[in-house]
């Protein structure tokens, strides 16, 4: 019963190198120097979500308090169209910049496997 203990972490560590290892022969190229990027991109990104989502948060904000300022019907609907307009236009720009993040990471990465190729 010993043995299995030992050798259970042992094949669980190895596991995750194997798989590279069959996808680098597979012919998908350095998967170690695509990681790094990713990660560094996944941590860009993520960085930028948390910022978009405390700049939305701020107009959400910004919107009750100035809903919580109508005398009439009228300023309500053009405060919740504005509203409306300002976060459909900002989840377009933001959702322009993650792709636009995650393109340039994956371009650059083939650049440097069709320069090594």
């Amino acid at each position: 019963m010993a043995n299995k203990a030992e050798k259970s972490p042992s094949s669980l560590s190895e596991a995750p190198l194997a798989a590279f290892t069959q996808l680098q022969e597979a012919g998908l190229g350095n998967m170690v120097g695509m990681s790094n990027a990713w990660l560094e991109t996944m941590g860009d990104m993520g960085a930028e979500v948390a910022s978009f989502i405390a700049e939305r948060i701020k107009e959400d904000v910004k919107t009750q308090h100035a809903i919580l300022q109508c005398k009439n019907m009228t300023d309500l609907q053009t405060i919740q169209t504005e509203f409306v307009q300002k976060a459909l236009d900002q989840y377009q720009a933001e959702t322009g910049k993650l792709v636009e993040m995650g393109t340039k990471t994956f371009a650059a990465n083939l650049k440097d496997q069709d320069g090594k190729a």
